[in-house]
């Protein structure tokens, strides 16, 4: 950790899953990785809904994402916050393997505050298509919504408003 005093929000983390895990269906395993962090010392401020969306890009041979977006307040840095995200991941059974792959549990740093870091070194911030997925917009929208991407200056409605078309989803 670093820094002192509180932490502050503006922090936003995607949960998606499409497989079970040893912790259940795919909302069980959001559910209990809501848990893990929250038991992480790291704050939920806000969550959204749940959401299903089929798979993108659009495959038929996977099922689909039950998908949400938080925010949280820690004082980890975003590179110790994705690593801890990727322990949970790994700990309901995700394997890294093949570009959108189906898995059980999927944890994104969606934005960290104003921060940015077009890469090559991970987290990259803000995460690099989440302005062209539903299933990251919908459910910030429903958390936060007069929040403005930090490169292109839209407001999340806006992002919505200019989706590719295709992208099925629905609240759970």
């Amino acid at each position: 950790m670093t820094g002192g005093g509180h932490p502050s929000g503006g922090i936003y983390i995607g949960l998606g899953a499409n497989l079970p895990s040893a912790r259940g269906d795919p909302v069980d395993t959001l559910e209990a990785a809501l848990g893990d962090i929250a038991g992480a010392g790291i704050t939920l401020l806000r969550r959204s809904p749940w959401y299903e969306s089929a798979p993108v890009p659009r495959t038929d041979d996977q099922p689909w994402y039950v998908n949400g977006v938080v925010e949280v307040a820690t004082h980890l840095d975003p590179a110790a916050l994705l690593a801890l995200l990727q322990g949970f991941e790994a700990l309901s059974g995700r394997v890294r393997s093949v570009a959108n792959a189906a898995r059980p549990l999927d944890l994104d740093i969606i934005a960290y505050r104003e921060q940015l870091n077009p890469g090559p070194n991970p987290p990259l911030l803000p995460h690099p298509r989440m302005h062209e997925r539903a299933f990251v917009l919908l459910p910030l929208q429903a958390i936060a919504p007069r929040w403005r991407h930090p490169v292109l200056g839209r407001s999340v409605a806006s992002l919505i408003a200019t989706l590719p078309a295709g992208q099925e989803i629905r609240l759970v």
